[in-house]
């Protein structure tokens, strides 16, 4: 992202340039140039693919629940409803998805035994309107790719290095970008320049225009990522248990309810301890009297305030607790400060704990937030934004192709990197941020310490590597 006046180009790629800015210069866009061999094909992959799962999202439900129904003046209770869903399909209910308008149709999660169906309800009239196994469309493959590239715990560790160097590539851009003299040209394209020159002016701005969003968004992905997030902020920002009055709690986290990479519990809860049936504390909750099935909690959730859909999660053992949860990260709400949890004693109809986004951490309340603004979740502005911005982000990118492409000599057998500055007066500097990044981002920091040990002590010493290199 640099402006053409700017050294031109370092003086047509001399790297015999003397003056400190110069060499400064030469290593940023050298450190630019390598992190985006990297990080270019998965922003694109990522732009993709969230893009599907917003559109997705928005017309047919992440569940596939969006189902229309003639709105009646009384509904079916939920029991009858999930009675319908059983006689269709049977097996055990194991969560109940309430609609979010009366428009929509109710959707029960059923276990078969071999697998998990979901069935669509007409609240209304208890028609069951369709079934489909869980989490095996289109929005599943592409929320698979999105964060492991359908490869586990190998592809997470590789998205979360490229969201690293993604922020490296910012940093490095906007240092490249940033106006010298006094211009500020660089705000707005040069549509009147020629070949790649406009393509350079078109890609320092929009990657200007973009970069406090991208930042954003690797960030908040970085910390769904397994190492930085998972072990990292995850583990210090969760809920602490030890606020729940002495309840028993279960060995099993909240990330037990997630279904393979999908989030269905807020991020602050994930390494949260359970709670567990059994006991006589809590606080009241069901009516008194009243069995404790689907009705009661239901009944209990709407009179603690939660309005539209929410679900209703069933004990999964002896031990186990039933559920009440709405987040905005489920697309259950537009707003992520009624974000709820609500655990209930399977036996007493108690409440054993419940978390609300005040209850949260400063890092949880970002991740409530953050998690629903990066999937579009927050209206049709958010929608259209993130919309907007992944078109921007794949412009960005294919551009920077493109710039490579009008740089590299023709037929040339070689990378065409920018050169390296020699007699680097920073080295020692390098190291040392390098070393830092290893602490606050693992895998980033080693990669970029591999990197440069690469570039120094093989690339530098091995002509014939250095001439494909550079």
């Amino acid at each position: 992202m640099a402006k053409d006046s700017q050294f031109a180009d370092v003086r047509a790629e001399q790297p015999s340039a003397t003056s400190l800015s110069q060499k400064l210069y030469f290593a940023a866009w050298r450190w630019h140039f390598y992190a985006a061999l990297y990080v270019v094909p998965f922003l694109i992959m990522l732009a993709v693919t969230g893009m599907m799962m917003m559109f997705i999202t928005q017309f047919d439900g992440r569940d596939g629940e969006k189902i229309t129904v003639t709105p009646q003046e009384t509904a079916l209770s939920v029991s009858d409803q999930a009675t319908a869903a059983t006689s269709a399909v049977p097996g055990s209910v194991v969560e109940y998805i309430g609609p979010k308008s009366d428009a929509l149709a109710t959707v029960f999660r059923i276990n078969t035994g071999d697998n998990h169906q979901m069935v669509a309800v007409d609240p209304y009239t208890g028609a069951v309107l369709g079934n489909w196994d869980r989490r095996t469309g289109w929005y599943d493959f592409a929320d698979n790719v999105h964060g492991s590239l359908l490869l586990g715990d190998t592809g997470d560790r590789l998205i979360e290095i490229a969201a690293g160097l993604g922020l490296v590539l910012v940093l490095t851009g906007l240092y490249l970008w940033w106006p010298r003299g006094g211009d500020t040209s660089v705000f707005i394209p040069n549509l009147k320049a020629r070949g790649r020159a406009l393509w350079k002016s078109l890609h320092a701005v929009t990657g200007f225009w973009i970069s406090a969003l991208l930042v954003v968004f690797l960030i908040s992905g970085l910390a769904w990522a397994g190492i930085w997030g998972g072990k990292y902020v995850q583990a210090w920002s969760t809920f602490p248990a030890e606020k729940w009055n002495n309840v028993p709690l279960s060995d099993s986290t909240h990330a037990s309810m997630n279904h393979g990479n999908q989030n269905d519990v807020p991020w602050a809860l994930e390494q949260t301890p359970m709670p567990a049936s059994g006991s006589n504390v809590g606080v009241t909750g069901t009516a008194e009297g009243a069995p404790v099935d689907l009705n009661s909690l239901v009944a209990l959730g709407r009179d603690l305030g939660l309005e539209g859909r929410f679900r209703v999660a069933y004990p999964r053992d002896d031990t186990g607790v039933w559920t009440i949860n709405q987040d905005s990260m489920s697309g259950d709400s537009a707003t992520p400060t009624v974000d709820a949890t609500i655990h209930v004693d399977q036996y007493t109809g108690k409440i054993l704990a419940e978390v609300r986004f005040a209850d949260y951490s400063v890092a949880g309340k970002s991740m409530a937030v953050g998690i629903p603004l990066h999937m579009g979740l927050m209206g049709l502005w958010n929608l259209l934004l993130n919309t907007v911005f992944c078109l921007l982000v794949i412009f960005v990118c294919v551009s920077g192709v493109v710039m490579w492409l009008k740089r590299r000599p023709a037929k040339a057998l070689r990378l065409a990197a920018p050169p390296a500055p020699s007699d680097m007066p920073l080295f020692k500097g390098v190291l040392l941020i390098a070393a830092l990044l290893s602490v606050a981002f693992p895998l980033v920091g080693v990669t970029l310490l591999a990197v440069l040990a690469f570039d120094v002590l093989v690339v530098g010493n091995i002509p014939a590597l250095k001439r494909a290199l550079s």
